[in-house]
């Protein structure tokens, strides 16, 4: 049975995205079946993944809603092993459908429990809030994972989280656990990253992932051209930390 990782932080700008994305495809090019799910209606993990979001006929959102079996909805993607349950702006109305539904929480976990056996990970790229989107995440997922970036304000909201986590262990998702907090945006000539870091490894201790994701110029430029890093330049920095990161997720899930 596959692991479901859920990425999520209610701050925007933190890294999700980019670390959904190429994450995925880290875990991917180590022969990994991987399934990356875009619960975010701006989309931009699909189009980061190479599809093109304006023209799909089916979404996540018919899957939450319309109960459209997610094995139609999911789409290969460039990479070996890689596929994407991809999302648009259809999404936004989602939340309010969701709302006058039975088990409005549990839609996702539904959905997902039918491909859950075809993959080893499946990644979900939430969007930055904490509504009912993120709630069917953290409620179908195994484990949290959660990016801070190494800059001012870092622990912003970090606090709202964890209690958010703590209401879903107690209600929802009992076993919900907290796969790591990964360090983005790190830049090792700036005093402030160094700062940020060591106090997210003061707070949180074991917890940190041992991985940090750099500030890089090609990390930041690949998705404009629809692919993950490790397609776009695999010799980066970037490219490196993620694929480190996805070494570090794999030697602790054991798979």
């Amino acid at each position: 049975m596959g692991k479901i990782i859920c990425v999520a932080n209610q701050k925007g700008g933190v890294g999700k995205t980019t670390t959904a994305v190429n994450l995925g495809a880290s875990i991917a090019s180590f022969k990994r079946s991987t399934l990356v799910v875009d619960m975010d209606p701006q989309g931009n993990t699909t189009s980061g993944l190479g599809i093109d979001r304006h023209v799909l006929q089916k979404t996540v959102y018919h899957a939450l809603i319309s109960f459209c079996p997610m094995e139609d909805v999911i789409l290969a993607t460039a990479s070996d092993y890689l596929s994407v349950a991809p999302s648009n702006a259809d999404l936004i109305g989602a939340e309010m459908e969701l709302m006058d539904t039975d088990s409005r929480e549990q839609h996702l976990k539904s959905s997902l429990s039918t491909v859950l056996n075809r993959y080893s990970y499946i990644l979900i790229d939430c969007p930055p809030s904490l509504g009912l989107l993120t709630l069917n995440a953290l409620t179908a997922a195994h484990s949290i994972l959660i990016p801070i970036q190494c800059e001012f304000y870092a622990m912003e909201g970090v606090g709202q989280l964890l209690k958010t986590i703590s209401r879903v262990r107690q209600s929802l998702n009992p076993s919900l656990t907290i796969e790591g907090f990964l360090l983005t945006m790190f830049d090792a000539r700036n005093k402030l990253s160094h700062q940020v870091a060591n106090e997210i490894y003061n707070y949180f201790k074991e917890e940190v992932f041992h991985t940090v994701i750099p500030r890089n110029v090609r990390l930041s430029e690949a998705p404009s051209f629809g692919q993950p890093i490790l397609l776009y330049d695999f010799t980066s920095k970037g490219c490196q930390s993620y694929l480190s990161l996805a070494r570090e997720i794999i030697n602790n899930g054991g798979k």
